[in-house]
């Protein structure tokens, strides 16, 4: 079953492109850009093919077009002169709106070309930092507001995660230089989403420390074998939907429990759930962060 989301309402056309719905239907009016159709109740849909020309139209917008010259191109042009700019353009949110484009239209080619322009005059560490998690915080509005399907979701995922992985083995070839602590990096049981963490992991060998990664659905009995073989361990997981508000507390009584009898294990989480956790009543030994930087900030 094919569940690409194929129809989108002015609504999703502004949510995507950041062009407000009334001046989309001025253009629309007055230049003739789109051709919506419209349900029995005469709302206004329009198609794939109207988002990728409204994304493409914005990006010219925003590089000096004025609508008028834009309304007189051929369809066909608009792309090619978007694909000039982006291979010449690095802008933050230039390059956000191609790569919101190329997982529109499933474009790994329009993705990687952005990417390169980027590497270009930007180390990863940075595009990740500037133009990927921007992007990810977008996309999570997407989501929420069912403007994007999960098969885009999961492209774009996919496609960053593809650059983490390259990166992050560059590194794993040099041995570790810091030997006052050991990483581990696991998600919790039935907990997947491992984005951040792929990155944390980069960032922690970048900084010359040895990082041990696990992965998804870790439950706590799993990592005590770790203890075995590393004094002062580090563990760091994300928690996006798991545990959940009301599993925290037997969670991280559970860590002390079975991972730090010893007195001499962490706990840094970070994720969606931290927003239900008070630092002052955690335990001494775990500790949560609300953005990356942070925790990479005192590693």
């Amino acid at each position: 079953m094919n569940n690409v989301k194929k129809l989108f309402s002015i609504r999703d056309m502004e949510n995507l492109s950041g062009i407000k719905a009334h001046t989309i239907r001025i253009w629309e009016k007055r230049y003739n850009l789109f051709s919506p159709e419209r349900t029995s109740t005469n709302i206004r849909t329009y198609s794939l093919k109207s988002l990728q020309k409204l994304l493409n139209i914005t990006l010219l917008y925003h590089n000096g077009y004025k609508i008028s010259k834009i309304a007189k191109l051929q369809d066909a042009e608009i792309p090619v002169i978007v694909r000039e700019i982006v291979a010449k353009n690095s802008e933050k949110s230039h390059a956000i709106n191609a790569f919101k484009l190329a997982m529109i239209n499933f474009d790994q080619t329009l993705f990687f070309n952005t990417y390169n322009s980027l590497l270009a005059e930007r180390s990863f560490r940075e595009i990740f930092n500037e133009v990927f998690i921007p992007l990810l915080n977008e996309l999570g509005l997407l989501w929420q507001t069912n403007t994007i399907s999960p098969s885009h979701e999961h492209f774009v995922t996919n496609l960053i995660k593809q650059k983490i992985y390259i990166n992050t083995e560059k590194l794993q070839i040099i041995e570790p230089t810091r030997k006052d602590k050991v990483f581990v990096l696991f998600l919790p049981e039935n907990e997947i989403h491992e984005l951040g963490l792929l990155f944390l992991n980069y960032e922690i060998i970048l900084k010359g420390y040895k990082s041990i990664y696990l992965g998804q659905t870790m439950p706590i009995e799993n990592l005590i074998d770790l203890l075995k073989y590393y004094d002062n361990i580090h563990f760091v997981s994300y928690f996006t939907v798991s545990p959940t508000k009301e599993e925290l507390s037997k969670y991280f009584a559970d860590f002390e429990t079975h991972l730090n009898e010893s007195g001499q294990s962490k706990l840094w989480v970070l994720g969606h759930q931290v927003q239900h956790i008070s630092q002052e009543n955690l335990p001494p030994s775990v500790k949560a962060f609300n953005a990356i930087e942070k925790l990479v900030n005192i590693i």
